[in-house]
């Protein structure tokens, strides 16, 4: 519960701007964030951490099922040949940090629509939001104020152990989106004695027997850079125009990949996760459930929805039960390339079921979330940093989550 009266929001504006880590405040003129905080108890907190840590389990077992079949990465996910070569180079690994998003249905039960296991967003938004609002609350804990420990403790398992001395961080530098992860990153290593350089893959180069950046010969890379556009990028639509740089970053792939190889550098997040990101994971599961354990099987259908590729449902099925399903693109997050149902219109539909290239699209059932008082559905994204729960980052909107979507501070009861 509020302890006193919250700031006005000017007020906290510009003591997020003041962080040095964030700065928009507002999106479209409207506020980001709700400065009310979200109250746990440690029951709810404690189911929603058991959810997410047993679905990062399923997709530990996942990734060993292909492993050790690699047959289903032509026969099932139609992988392109430099997906396939990120998958091979990493080994099966493609954990280190990703956020389970998770929502509490009307009937009580979590469900999990996807798990974002190769660019998770939004650690900044999490950590400093808490931060700032945790005074103005009371007889509550700030479940994220571990994060930090958590994130470098993966990064120094991550690399054999050892402490890195020099961390490049890879992200696409034409976009603004991410700065603010970028940001609180490099600040969170900068702590802990860490030379932190910042780059897009073209500022990779062969240094020193191992790969640098501007110069710098690098440890330890935190790639925040999609698998997707490392290699071949596809279209999802039947009308769409090709991507103008469509070709792979070859050159840079490789030199990345070499490195890591000769043990000179190390990735987190892997590059498995070009496989775990990719949606036809979730529609493996359901397809293919009787490859998992006993245990994988009962988690599976506890907590993810049916997912099925969208090659094995018919269009007219599509479009007659518009209100049960949600299409999403294989590569798409945060919201995008997600056309939910009951949220859209006939029309829209309509256009998704007949332009959406059947082989890059699932199809997830829809599941009726429980609104908040105020008619907002949260979704509960949970931090999983090393397969642990380590922080919660919750977002409110009147339909699907996206980019409008308002953030609020997640507390947990004493």
């Amino acid at each position: 519960m509020a302890s006193g009266t919250l700031p006005p929001y000017a007020d906290f504006a510009r003591s997020l701007y003041n962080t040095g880590i964030l700065d928009d405040a507002w999106c479209d003129g409207q506020p980001r964030f709700r400065l009310q905080g979200l109250i746990l108890s440690q029951a709810q907190a404690r189911a929603l951490r058991r959810a997410a840590e047993r679905i990062g389990a399923v997709y530990q077992e996942f990734m060993s099922v292909v492993w050790n079949y690699p047959n289903w990465l032509d026969k099932y996910f139609g992988l392109t040949p430099y997906q396939k070569l990120m998958w091979f180079a990493a080994q099966g690994r493609w954990h280190g940090i990703a956020r389970a998003d998770l929502f509490v249905c009307r009937d009580g039960r979590v469900r999990c629509c996807e798990v974002n296991s190769d660019t998770p967003s939004g650690e900044a938004e999490a950590f400093i939001l808490n931060q700032l609002l945790f005074p103005y609350h009371t007889a509550v804990h700030d479940p994220n104020r571990r994060f930090p420990q958590a994130f470098w403790r993966m990064l120094v398992a991550s690399h054999g152990g050892e402490a890195p001395r020099t961390v490049g961080m890879v992200y696409p530098t034409e976009l603004t989106d991410d700065l603010s992860m970028v940001a609180l990153y490099r600040m969170w290593l900068e702590a802990r004695g860490c030379r932190v350089i910042l780059g897009s893959p073209y500022n990779l180069h062969a240094c020193d027997g191992g790969v640098g950046m501007f110069g710098v010969p690098v440890e330890l890379i935190i790639r925040h850079y999609k698998t997707d556009w490392w290699g071949e990028r596809q279209v999802v639509w039947s009308d769409a125009a090709p991507y103008p740089d469509a070709e792979p970053l070859a050159p840079q792939l490789q030199r990345l990949l070499e490195a890591e190889y000769a043990g000179r550098v190390t990735v987190v997040n892997p590059f498995g996760t070009v496989l775990s990101q990719n949606k036809l994971s979730l529609a493996f599961m359901w397809e293919e459930q009787q490859r998992f354990s006993p245990l994988a099987q009962r988690w599976i259908r506890r907590y993810i929805p049916e997912t099925y590729r969208m090659t094995q449902v018919p269009r007219a099925t599509l479009l007659e039960q518009q209100q049960m399903w949600v299409l999403k693109s294989v590569y798409g997050c945060e919201g995008a390339e997600t056309i939910c149902g009951p949220f859209v219109s006939a029309a829209l539909w309509d256009e998704t079921v007949t332009k959406a290239l059947p082989a890059l699209w699932v199809c997830q059932r829809f599941f009726d979330v429980l609104p908040d008082p105020q008619g907002a559905l949260c979704n509960y994204g949970v931090y999983l940093v090393g397969g642990k729960s380590a922080g919660f980052f919750a977002r409110l909107a009147p339909a699907a989550t996206d980019a409008t979507a308002m953030t609020a501070p997640t507390f947990i009861t004493l």
